[in-house]
């Protein structure tokens, strides 16, 4: 994942208003994770059906592609469809 790091401890620490969730395609299908909130950015990884992630509080609503999407810090660092987030 070049170009993508793990937050640090400290960045952790500053974190707040996030819910812990999973990744819910409805077709046990994978989810892509992109380096901002919309499909015109890179993908930098994908994380399986059902896999429990973190998001920072932080969501956009992308006027261009139609949907909300949600920052991620754990397991990975990035942005994913809300399409794609069940509690």
């Amino acid at each position: 994942m070049a170009g993508f790091e793990k937050l640090s401890d400290n960045a952790l620490d500053r974190v707040i208003g996030g819910i812990k969730a999973y990744v819910d395609t409805g077709t046990g299908s994978n989810a892509v994770v992109r380096s901002g909130p919309g499909k015109a950015y890179s993908s930098v990884d994908s994380l399986s059906n059902g896999t429990m992630v973190r998001t920072t509080g932080e969501n956009v609503e992308n006027f261009e592609d139609g949907r909300t999407w949600y920052e991620i810090y754990e397991p990975i660092h990035g942005w994913i469809a809300g399409s794609l987030i069940g509690l």
